[in-house]
């Protein structure tokens, strides 16, 4: 009997757009209620695109105490960098994976940078990282959803992962689980001296 192979889940931009005025008038609580059991999430290591390395897209986003940050900041890391908010549902079932994963990423020197597009941004994602035991995780924020337009998606979640040169070797549009062997052997893989970047057009 063939099983049907598991889709990542997307938040799509008209349900982003309802969901974060709704979200700003209510709060981030009843936005995040609707879970989706992890057993729905398929594997990362399985459904992301992988791709030759590219140049990393311009992203441009802050710290909780609002210093301007690019992935730059992070340069010899491989990057595992996420876009979510604390009302899209795929985004918080996903999210406790990445949580999990950071500790197992260390012996790589990867990060995990999850980006809030809130637009309420430490206030509502500092409570929700406290209501949800999340520790390992920074705060990061880009309340205007710039980048949404930097990595030319019209959804979330978006994860891209980026070598320790700072190219773009992966990305996966929708949520998946994380926290999988198949990950960690991924992301170990991305410390070497890797093969010269090709130089693609991103949207300002």
């Amino acid at each position: 009997m063939s099983v049907k192979p598991v889709r990542p889940l997307l938040m799509s931009r008209r349900s982003i757009i309802a969901a974060a005025g709704l979200a700003a008038a209510a709060g981030w609580g009843k936005f995040s209620a609707a879970q989706i059991a992890e057993s729905d999430l398929p594997d990362a290591a399985e459904v992301m695109t992988r791709m030759a390395p590219v140049i990393a897209p311009p992203m441009v986003f802050t710290s909780a105490k609002g210093k301007r940050l690019t992935l730059a900041d992070y340069a010899g890391h491989p990057l595992l960098v996420n876009l979510w908010a604390t009302w899209c549902g795929p985004c918080v079932a996903e999210l406790p994976s990445f949580a999990s994963l950071a500790p197992r990423l260390k012996a790589s020197d990867a990060l995990i940078l999850p980006i809030s597009i809130d637009l309420e941004g430490a206030a509502a994602v500092a409570p929700f990282y406290t209501s949800h035991g999340i520790t390992d995780l920074p705060i990061l924020l880009d309340p205007n959803g710039d980048n949404m337009n930097v990595l030319n998606t019209d959804g979330i979640p978006v994860t891209i992962v980026i070598n320790a040169a700072g190219q773009m070797v992966a990305r996966l549009d929708g949520a998946a689980n994380w926290n999988t062997g198949a990950v960690v052997e991924f992301m170990h893989g991305l410390r070497g001296k890797p093969p010269a970047a090709k130089k693609i057009f991103v949207p300002a």
